[in-house]
């Protein structure tokens, strides 16, 4: 392997999982590229958060949608897992002043080692997380009964990588449609963002009982 591709190896593991000083730049590009910005802020407001929400984040990198939702929840609870405890700090300190309220919980876990909860979700968000989920059905099946009967769930995915096009986007966006299906999810649904380098398509779907 040479030094280009050993490089590249480097950079797409920091920004699966970031450690140490290359986890620190990593989550500063997450923080500051204008498109993850977009994709984040506009994943969080396809959920509607309500004032009251308790909502759940799957990998919440610099915390950027967490911010978005926890402006929202200004009576409720927005919980957070990661499984970089770079990425703890990193977004712990954007969301200070919502911590300390007591309104922001961050965690280090993951989809597949979910902490204990004391109460459903209204709210469950992952961006592009799921395509590192082992078994994403599974992971799917178990974040359904943390819902609430109701409760909606969001699950983003932008395509990466010298591969990715819009058309990448969209089939994978069905793709996860019938994820939703499979794990017991009711009205889904699929929106597109047009942004570069590609479209990011968000996937939403509600635990059906109420």
């Amino acid at each position: 392997m040479g030094l280009k591709e050993k490089t590249m190896k480097a950079l797409v593991t920091q920004f699966h999982q970031p450690h140490g000083i290359g986890g620190r730049a990593a989550g500063w590009v997450m923080a500051h590229r204008e498109s993850n910005r977009k994709r984040n802020v506009w994943a969080a407001g396809l959920l509607e958060v309500q004032p009251e929400d308790r909502v759940l984040e799957i990998g919440f990198g610099p915390g950027i949608a967490i911010e978005a939702m926890a402006r929202r929840a200004t009576n409720g609870l927005v919980v957070g897992v990661d499984h970089s405890d770079v990425m703890v700090r990193q977004a712990t300190r954007r969301n200070a002043a919502a911590v300390r309220a007591g309104r922001v919980e961050l965690r280090l876990g993951s989809a597949e080692d979910l902490p204990e909860f004391d109460a459903p979700f209204d709210k469950i968000l992952a961006v592009n997380s799921l395509m590192f989920w082992d078994d994403p059905v599974a992971r799917l099946k178990e974040l359904h009964d943390l819902l609430q009967p109701g409760g909606q769930i969001a699950i983003v995915y932008q395509p990466r990588g010298p591969d990715s096009t819009d058309e990448v986007a969209a089939r994978t966006g069905q793709e996860i449609a019938e994820h939703f299906a499979t794990a017991g999810f009711t009205d889904v649904r699929v929106e597109t963002l047009a942004l570069k380098p590609t479209a990011v398509v968000c996937v939403l779907g509600v635990r059906p009982g109420r």
